[in-house]
């Protein structure tokens, strides 16, 4: 099949093949993807705006069983460093989040082996309690899978459970590479490619927000990542009718520095900007039951982003008052409320402040 019928397909919001996203990822032009990109951004999101976020990135505990060899942040449980964050700690961080204009916490942290059910339940019930317009963007597949197999429960219960103690959304972390091959080389003990699926069936039945995300560019082939978007495309086929499913698609580049996965296995990221650019196009043609494609200023830096406005994404993600994990492995750059509205208008765009449903909402200088 030519480019120019593989092209054709994609703006007709057609499910393109593995073989075809291969085939444009490896092949096509980067100029012409990003104009199908951008083509097919127009079609989702018409007009010229580009949304944004105030939120707060807080970690529930760094110890953690999974032992990701991506990530510097964890502790092993009984190592000293070890924390469980307290009610004070979280209601200091909640008014800072507040004087700064934002009401959403994301609230993560590793898969602690005494941390079950009703702790995080307590713990987002007295979160509501003090700020009864909190916004709890928490866990993620990992978690549940990890919670219910201490609980000996369905993912389905705990789902349950958390939205009636207050959880309003549920990122798509942890997923990674979604490649059973990969996911048992970097992180063995985490939830596998099947679990992250069916948490997010569960949680696209229970009619709450999600994202999906992909970190990439360390072991996985062109095809995984060609595989991975199409899973998370057909979860989103498969949610219920009014369900709102995933709302976003996050792809970032693998963060290398002091990593398991460097220091022992000289693997680093291999992602270029000119890489990163295909990416995000890729994910807007092989997501076109996805509205929304956040750009991760974060990781790839504000000009690869800006970049990326112009080749499929529509969405700048949040300022990130607070970020541990990313950071931790090499991320560095950072934005304030004034600086991401300039860094969008630079792009050419119209900067709107979003809640985690993509509604508007009006910024309060």
């Amino acid at each position: 099949m030519s480019l120019k019928t593989i092209y054709k397909k994609a703006l007709t919001l057609d499910f393109l093949s593995a073989e075809e996203g291969l085939e444009l990822y490896e092949n096509a032009p980067l100029e012409e993807l990003v104009f199908l990109g951008n083509e097919l951004r127009q079609i989702h999101n018409q007009g010229n705006i580009v949304t944004w976020q105030i939120d707060r990135n807080v970690n529930i505990t760094n110890a953690c069983i999974s032992q990701c060899k991506f990530c510097n942040f964890y502790n092993k449980p009984n190592d000293k460093g070890v924390y469980i964050t307290t009610i004070e700690e979280y209601r200091k961080k909640i008014e800072q989040l507040f004087k700064f204009g934002g009401n959403q916490l994301l609230l993560q942290g590793g898969l602690h082996p005494k941390l079950g059910l009703s702790f995080y339940s307590d713990l987002f019930k007295q979160l509501k309690s003090y700020y009864p317009n909190l916004k709890l963007h928490a866990l993620g597949p990992p978690e549940i899978v990890h919670i219910a197999r201490l609980e000996k429960k369905s993912t389905k219960h705990i789902l349950e459970s958390l939205i009636s103690a207050g959880l309003d959304s549920l990122p798509g972390a942890g997923a990674e590479i979604l490649c059973d091959r990969v996911r048992k080389s970097i992180s063995p003990a985490k939830a596998s490619t099947q679990q992250w699926l069916d948490v997010m069936r569960e949680a696209h039945k229970l009619n709450l927000v999600t994202s999906a995300t992909m970190m990439f560019g360390h072991i996985e082939t062109h095809m995984e990542r060609i595989e991975h978007l199409i899973a998370i495309r057909t979860v989103q086929s498969e949610k219920p009718l009014n369900a709102p499913g995933f709302l976003a698609f996050i792809p970032w580049p693998f963060q290398d520095k002091n990593t398991l996965l460097q220091t022992q296995l000289g693997i680093t990221n291999s992602v270029s900007s000119q890489e990163y650019i295909r990416t995000i196009a890729i994910s807007r043609i092989m997501l076109p039951n996805i509205q929304n494609i956040q750009a991760s200023w974060l990781t790839v830096g504000k000009d690869i982003a800006q970049i990326c406005l112009h080749s499929g994404a529509n969405d700048f993600g949040s300022i990130m008052i607070e970020e541990n994990v990313v950071s931790a492995a090499g991320a560095s750059f950072t934005f304030d409320a004034e600086g991401i509205q300039a860094a969008i208008r630079e792009a050419g765009f119209m900067p709107r402040l979003r809640n985690q449903r993509y509604e508007f909402i009006d910024y309060q200088q």
